[in-house]
């Protein structure tokens, strides 16, 4: 099981830089950042964090298709393999559904999916080769080039899902691999490799060679209590943006979260936390004592085939911007690192 750390868009850059730092230190595998305007920009972060690291990958997950012109995704990481030493990798996708919903974009009118395929293609084949001629139902190109070029001899790239089953297929068939974001039972994990696989062998590919990435909303702390109330705060931030089928593959009736869903969409961040549940906070997150965290993993997550587990660390800093509660006792994100190193990680390497 490969550890990754997902920046999320609450710290300086400055402090970021120093966790990412820290991360590198203790040999997490990659630093993830969604490449959207919600956070700060990853490309001139990661950059920046690229000279003071000197192992740990970068790159966004996910990088968002239906906001993105791909060619200038590609150009992007090319320049940040270049400045990393061969170090950039990439997840796309269509994008993060709220996000849209400001730009005033409906997906379903956008064939997100097919639009997203075309777009790896592009991305593939202009860091592959450096210029592309291409006739595309979305995008079409003139030997347009570029003098940006990877280090790697492929850099890595790979499709982010929540719901499947096409997205999952798609990925086993004509990418690196998957993140499968906000997913934490071993049913919601056996379908993504289920289908992982059909697409692998679509392609004639062993979907073990493939990155199965969960992407969980994550908090550890000493004591059990804590760390679950810093997770209780953002679980219905993140749930909002589930299917009803997704929810229900990890174990949750979405009448029961809609509710909560109804006011958080509303605006009403506070009655949303207090409508969470422990129960539910224990269904849609990985979260509690290290030894707890490393238990659900292992029994829900790696059971099921997953190679990759992608921390998006919840601690006092996200809670304080995102939910504007103040819960000092919840750890840092870097003293959240070190208890994953220490004791999650030897667990499951």
């Amino acid at each position: 099981m490969k550890f990754s750390y997902a920046l999320l868009p609450d710290h300086a850059v400055a402090d970021a830089i120093e966790t990412i730092e820290l991360a590198d230190e203790l040999g997490f595998y990659a630093c993830y950042a969604a490449d959207e305007t919600w956070t700060r920009a990853l490309w001139v972060l990661f950059a920046a964090a690229a000279g003071r690291t000197r192992s740990i990958r970068l790159g966004p997950s996910v990088s968002p298709m239906l906001l993105r012109e791909p060619t200038h995704v590609a150009q992007a990481l090319a320049t940040l393999d270049e400045v990393s030493g061969g170090r950039a990798e990439a997840v796309l996708s269509s994008g993060n559904t709220g996000l849209l919903e400001q730009y005033r974009i409906d997906p379903a009118g956008m064939k997100p999916l097919s639009r997203t395929k075309e777009a790896l293609h592009v991305v593939r084949t202009l860091l592959d080769e450096g210029t592309i001629t291409f006739d595309g139902e979305f995008y079409s190109y003139d030997g347009l080039f570029t003098f940006a070029r990877p280090v790697q001899e492929r850099v890595p790239l790979k499709l982010g899902g929540m719901r499947g089953p096409r997205t999952f297929e798609a990925a086993g068939e004509l990418s690196d691999g998957c993140h499968h974001a906000l997913s934490y039972t071993r049913e919601a994990y056996a379908y993504m490799v289920e289908h992982l696989r059909i697409g692998a062998e679509r392609a004639g590919r062993d979907v073990a060679s493939l990155d199965i990435g969960a992407w969980v909303v994550f908090a550890t702390a000493e004591d059990s209590a804590t760390a679950r109330e810093a997770a209780r705060s953002m679980v219905g931030i993140y749930a909002s943006a589930m299917s009803d089928e997704q929810l229900r593959r990890n174990g949750v009736d979405p009448a029961e979260l809609k509710p909560v869903v109804d006011a958080i969409r509303a605006g009403d961040l506070a009655r949303g936390i207090e409508l969470t549940s422990p129960e539910v906070t224990e269904r849609l997150s990985v979260s509690g004592t290290p030894e707890e965290c490393a238990a659900k993993i292992r029994d829900e997550i790696a059971a099921a085939g997953v190679n990759h587990l992608i921390c998006g660390v919840t601690d006092r800093t996200l809670v304080k911007a995102f939910a504007d509660r103040d819960l000092p006792e919840v750890p840092g994100a870097r003293e959240q690192l070190r208890l994953i190193h220490d004791r999650i990680m030897p667990a499951l390497t």
